[in-house]
């Protein structure tokens, strides 16, 4: 029996419920998010209730940053984290604010420099990192591994950028439990679409959101996928009931 190999180009991968070429999804992403970009902040306000920031301030305190530490924050958008990590780190230390969408980073670019932050603002690939090997002290990636095409390439691109004994920190929406998935669902499918046409003027982007949350690996599937590359001492901290799950893994060596 003969097995077709298939070229980049056939490949495909998923974006939200649709399957698309896997040279396409970068750029439907991209989409996606300059068109939220203007807006971001406040549908992550309605549509969390604000939550979004207490699971910031729970990924901040689980990395245990301390001054002089040099942290990469991945996907770092409108710049939360960012910010958070910048004032911990102080003048000795050294924080990257990265995205690879333009508009995100634009926008969270100019929020740093408001509130009085210099931390360096680049447009990167996380499946191809512009930085050596063994340099950060902590990484972070907030909302954003979902969107990657190759999740376990970015994974492993974050492995390499890692100190010995670094620390890696992906917090996302994850597997909600599983006696609220219908009402989790409802509210997914009817209220998020339809608060981004009313805040953002956006509900297509809303409901792709919706779609790639189902898509990601669940809470073990992405453990494993981390021990996979290389990490050790995974483990997982379930927040709001499993609406999202921030997981940790350590560069031993």
């Amino acid at each position: 029996m003969s097995i077709e190999n298939k070229t980049p180009e056939q490949e495909t991968t998923h974006f939200g419920f649709q399957t698309v070429k896997e040279v396409e999804k970068a750029n439907k992403v991209a989409n996606v998010f300059h068109s939220v970009a203007a807006r971001y902040d406040v549908m992550n306000d309605f549509m969390s209730v604000g939550l979004h920031r207490v699971w910031k301030m729970f990924t901040i305190g689980k990395s245990n940053v301390r001054p002089g530490m040099k942290v990469l924050d991945i996907a770092a958008g409108t710049g939360d984290l960012t910010m958070a990590f910048a004032k911990k780190v102080g003048k000795t230390g050294e924080v990257w604010h990265t995205d690879i969408n333009e508009s995100m980073l634009s926008v969270g670019r100019d929020r740093l420099i408001d509130k009085g932050f210099s931390v360096p603002s680049v447009v990167c690939d996380a499946e191809a990192l512009p930085f050596p090997d063994n340099y950060f002290d902590i990484v972070t990636v907030a909302f954003g591994l979902r969107n990657m095409t190759h999740k376990d390439k970015a994974l492993a691109e974050m492995l390499r950028v890692l100190k010995p004994g670094g620390k890696l920190l992906v917090l996302e929406f994850s597997q909600i439990y599983k006696p609220l998935a219908p009402a989790y669902d409802w509210y997914s499918f009817n209220i998020l679409p339809w608060l981004g046409k009313k805040v953002a003027n956006d509900e297509d982007s809303y409901r792709y959101l919706a779609e790639s949350i189902r898509m990601h690996p669940d809470q073990e599937t992405l453990a494993q996928m981390m021990r996979d590359v290389g990490f050790e001492r995974v483990n997982y901290h379930n927040l709001t009931a499993g609406i999202t799950a921030l997981h940790e893994g350590i560069k031993l060596r």
